[in-house]
């Protein structure tokens, strides 16, 4: 019995967990295992009704679960950064999700915006430093809000912080049948943080003889992504440049609507998610594209153990998606259900 809390968060993340949710009934009863879940609705709702993002004691529940599973979060009538930082952040950190895991994967019938490439090009992954760089949130300001004004942000980096997401990307490539790992970074400008980065990864990697290392300046790892994606097997970046990273290669596989992504802590509670945004313009109308929340959940059963089931729903994606006419919102040829119960029946 596996306890999974959803957090559907804010405008179609109701309807894209909905779906997920239904791929999730469906394959377990064929697979042959049972769940529970329990819902919680922190998002921009709760946070207009009474100012909190998570009350008190909400992490240590959470820690509880043996996964989360998140929809979306984010709404017009909320300062940007509030649900960012106040949730998504704030549960990264404390639950020490120290990775973020994206799967970079084009699906048969999926437009691909670069020329000539197709699913035997695009499939890779990327694993994104988590919790540690310039996104630890060290810094601040000085005469704020004056001519003479100073901003610092600082990037901080641990000895342990790179070192154990290196040597999970190290892992992973062995799993995934692999002979190829890349570190993405900037060593010849970020010479401090990016010199740790560059030392760690060649220390670990002569623990794995087996794996070909390879290094890429960002700004190429970007311009190769672009020409030529099929050279990638497994990404491993600090936290900012995931961030961007992982955003042009979803566009490749064809935009948010298919990509799926993880925070994972391998050995506490993960947290599984859309890549895309809570599209509060198209709440209501079912037209949202449910594949990438379905992709998570897929994501999710692989952390829990139930690789059968993920292998499972991750083929009723790729027999979807060829009957779908884009991978746009409201342009799918089907409603958001529809996708959902395609899914399901492709399980057969």
């Amino acid at each position: 019995m596996y306890n999974l809390a959803v957090i559907p968060g804010d405008g179609t993340g109701f309807e894209v967990t909905r779906e997920a949710l239904k791929v999730l009934n469906a394959v377990a009863a064929k697979k042959g295992f049972k769940y529970q879940t329990h819902d919680y609705d922190f998002g921009a709702a709760r946070f207009l009704r009474t100012g909190e993002t998570l009350p008190d004691g909400a992490v240590e529940e959470l820690r509880g679960y043996d996964a989360i599973f998140l929809g979306a979060v984010g709404h017009p009538d909320v300062k940007p950064g509030i649900l960012e930082k106040g949730i998504l952040l704030k549960l990264r950190f404390e639950l020490d999700q120290y990775i973020n895991l994206r799967p970079v994967k084009l699906y048969p019938g999926v437009d691909c915006p670069l020329k000539d490439k197709g699913p035997k090009d695009i499939d890779f992954v990327i694993i994104r430093e988590n919790t540690e760089g310039l996104y630890s949130g060290s810094g601040g300001f000085l005469y704020k809000g004056t001519p003479n004004e100073v901003a610092i942000q600082e990037m901080i980096d641990t000895r342990h912080g790179v070192e154990r997401c290196i040597r999970y990307a190290f892992e992973l490539v062995r799993n995934r049948g692999r002979k190829k790992l890349l570190l993405c970074a900037k060593t010849n400008v970020l010479t401090f943080c990016h010199d740790l980065w560059w030392r760690a990864f060649e220390e670990v990697g002569k623990e794995y003889p087996d794996v070909t290392r390879e290094y890429a300046h960002v700004d190429a790892t970007c311009m190769w992504m672009v020409k030529n994606p099929e050279w990638f097997d497994v990404i491993v970046t600090e936290n900012m440049f995931g961030d961007i990273i992982t955003d042009l290669a979803a566009m490749i596989q064809g935009g948010l609507g298919v990509a799926a992504g993880g925070n994972i802590n391998p050995k506490g509670t993960s947290m599984f998610e859309p890549m895309g945004g809570s599209a509060p313009k198209y709440q209501g109308k079912n037209v949202i594209n449910p594949l990438a929340a379905i992709g998570a959940m897929a994501m999710l059963l692989r952390q829990i153990g139930e690789e059968a089931a993920a292998r499972s729903v991750e083929a009723a994606i790729a027999a979807t998606t060829p009957k779908m006419k884009s991978m746009s919102a409201g342009r799918m040829g089907f409603s958001t259900t529809e996708v959902g119960d395609l899914v399901c029946n492709a399980l057969e």
